[in-house]
């Protein structure tokens, strides 16, 4: 029997009802689009009348719009209903240790011009100034007299549960950094901060329109550092201060190489695009001090691409970090059971040639083979660009979000 606390919910108000009904229309729409008044009215068991006065109000919100009409076998024609997005627009930021992406997009997460990038600045700072200046710029290309729901920034460290400090950031070096404000006071817009890997999974909740939707799941980002985001019933798991499902500092060998954390044989360390860019050159390249220039303009897509040609040092690096992701994956498996597992990063890319290691790695440490055998993994491609789609739900899931009622 389900556990109902004092604390889990807010108390129904008259008006919470109509509340909750406002959601339900704009997630139909929102993830059915088009959709007529009487398809709304259908879906949600209710009556026409009804549907109707909400979504004149949120016509009238700007936050739906009437486009073109259907057919009718009988009767008055439908007129379709869609997300209004002509003149709202949210800024999506993938900060990384060596690159920083932007994007534009409406309120579904879609991109409406050309993803930007610039070296990231590791000065706290310089980095806001410059991240202001090119948010700005983009801006400006999208069409004046938009208007930007707010910035959705996605970074390589833990952040605090207001979401407004970077607590820790290793790649970075940063400890206890005031990003949202900062960022704030130059733009006078809505700032949103959120660890990669929770913000990716949160996004692939949020485009899940699909059954299942309160299944445990994982997503894990690999890439300059590791990422992994847990949802548990459908909601995203967060811990006390915001720093729970960080599985990439649990250790896999506590003699193993150094991690940016501080620490060594982090999961991350094993599997991180540095890891396996040492592997190829038999070197190790240390997290904790600047890439050697000879070696920073080579990158794991360049040694996916000589793993294809046959050079057998780069098909021996891949394999030997999907040996330590599937190691990694088992011991998430072992400590939350999810129902599927979805992998980005550039290593992904290159599914085909080590899914058959990550699989094998997995079972051989969960504690139950069989049920690890029917996980789903799921590799999310890097051209669906998932950190900066979990940077654009930081802003616009809420305006489609509901309240937790009792």
């Amino acid at each position: 029997m389900p556990r109902v606390t004092s604390t889990a919910f807010v108390a129904a108000r008259r008006g919470l009802p109509r509340d909750l009904n406002r959601q339900i229309v704009l997630n139909l729409v929102r993830a059915r689009q088009p959709l007529s008044r009487a398809d709304l009215a259908r879906l949600m068991a209710t009556r026409r009348g009804a549907v109707s006065l909400i979504v004149n109000d949120l016509i009238t919100e700007g936050l739906l719009f009437e486009g073109a009409t259907g057919e009718s076998a009988r009767g008055r024609k439908p007129t379709f209903l869609y997300i209004d997005s002509r003149k709202r627009c949210v800024l999506a930021v993938d900060m990384r240790a060596t690159r920083t992406s932007i994007m534009v997009t409406d309120l579904l997460g879609e991109p409406t011009i050309a993803i930007s990038s610039f070296p990231t600045e590791i000065e706290p700072g310089r980095f806001v100034r410059k991240l202001a200046a090119r948010l700005r710029r983009a801006l400006d290309e999208h069409g004046k007299g938009a208007h930007c729901e707010g910035v959705g920034i996605v970074v390589p460290g833990m952040v605090d549960r207001a979401g407004a400090r970077v607590v820790f950031a290793p790649r970075l070096g940063w400890r206890d950094v005031p990003l949202r404000d900062s960022l704030q006071a130059l733009l006078d817009i809505p700032v949103y901060i959120e660890n990669s890997g929770r913000a990716c999974a949160l996004a692939q909740l949020w485009a899940s329109h699909e059954a299942g939707l309160d299944a445990d799941t994982a997503y894990v980002s690999v890439s300059d550092g590791l990422g992994v985001g847990v949802v548990v019933r459908g909601e995203l798991l967060r811990g006390r201060h915001n720093v729970a499902g960080e599985f990439g500092h649990v250790p896999i060998n506590v003699d193993g190489p150094a991690c940016a954390c501080g620490a060594t044989g982090c999961w991350e360390a094993y599997v991180s695009n540095l890891s396996t860019l040492s592997r190829y050159f038999g070197r190790e390249i240390s997290p904790r001090k600047p890439i050697p220039a000879e070696l920073s303009r080579f990158t794991v897509d360049d040694l996916i691409a000589r793993a294809r040609s046959g050079d057998g040092k780069a098909i021996a690096a891949l394999q030997a970090t999907a040996h330590y992701l599937g190691l990694g994956l088992a011991s998430l498996v072992n400590a939350i059971d999810p129902m599927r597992i979805h992998l980005s990063g550039e290593i992904i890319s290159a599914w085909d040639l080590i899914e058959t290691t990550v699989r094998q790695a997995l079972l051989s440490r969960a504690l139950a083979p069989a049920a690890a055998a029917e996980i789903e993994i799921l590799p999310i491609p890097s051209q669906d660009y998932p950190r900066l789609r979990g940077a654009a739900a930081l802003v616009a899931a809420p305006i489609f979000g509901k309240s937790m009622v009792a």
